[in-house]
């Protein structure tokens, strides 16, 4: 069962940031997975730079990472970037747009033009004229300052300089924070996907905007793009 004072922290700080009818729906959510594997993915896309976020003051390092900076970075635990993941990463040909200040890796995002896993079972594919922007995080103690959308920003402009037409990612139904912060960056929905697990079994649905971008999800070992 779930911890009873990490629910009522996570009912608090639901309505206080969300409201009632958030907080009920995101432990709603939280509560039908640990039953089943059931998520909803609201996926989206930006083309568009907003020059806000171009405008930074200089007081971190922006830039692409080289794996040996990474790997050097991610060995403080609190970049939560796993070793493994690193390698595999990099191997498949990612990159990491990172934010540093002094000797430390502060914000991040990864940028991928391939499939790409997002469960031990399932991948994310889509439209190979966009880049998969996935796994973005800030730090804690420099959060506030916007730096995921200065750091996605200046990674899209790179991608739409080298002719990509955008950015495509997804956010959890319920995960209310980050859908505000890529909706304030200029991300628009165009779909959703629906995912229901159970023993290994999915059934999964996109609706037709998805199809549009050619987004889908699908188990990692079945032919690409297939699903309902």
């Amino acid at each position: 069962m779930m911890n009873i004072a990490k629910v009522a922290h996570i009912i608090q700080t639901d309505v206080k940031n969300f409201g009632v009818l958030r907080a009920v729906y995101d432990l709603s959510y939280r509560a039908t997975n640990r039953m089943v594997d059931a998520k909803i993915l609201r996926c989206m896309m930006i083309d568009a730079i907003d020059p806000l976020h171009l405008n930074f003051n200089g007081k971190y390092v922006c830039k692409f990472l080289e794996v040996s900076e990474a790997l050097e970075m991610a060995a403080d635990s609190e970049c939560l970037l796993p070793r493994d993941f690193l390698l595999e990463a990099f191997n498949k040909g990612d990159q990491c747009f990172g934010i540093i200040d002094g000797d430390k890796l502060v914000s991040y995002g990864w940028y991928s033009n391939k499939p790409t896993d997002i469960s031990n079972e399932l991948s994310f594919y889509f439209d190979g004229e966009y880049v998969y922007m996935y796994r973005g995080f800030t730090h804690p103690s420099y959060r506030g300052q916007h730096l995921h959308a200065i750091g996605m920003t200046k990674a899209l402009n790179h991608y739409l300089n080298r002719g990509f037409k955008g950015l495509v990612s997804y956010v959890e139904d319920n995960n209310f924070g980050s859908l505000k912060s890529v909706y304030r960056m200029g991300y628009k929905d165009f779909g959703k996907i629906y995912i229901l697990g159970c023993f290994g079994k999915y059934v999964i649905h996109r609706s037709r905007g998805c199809k549009d971008y050619k987004v889908s999800v699908a188990r990692r070992d079945a032919p690409a793009g297939i699903t309902a």
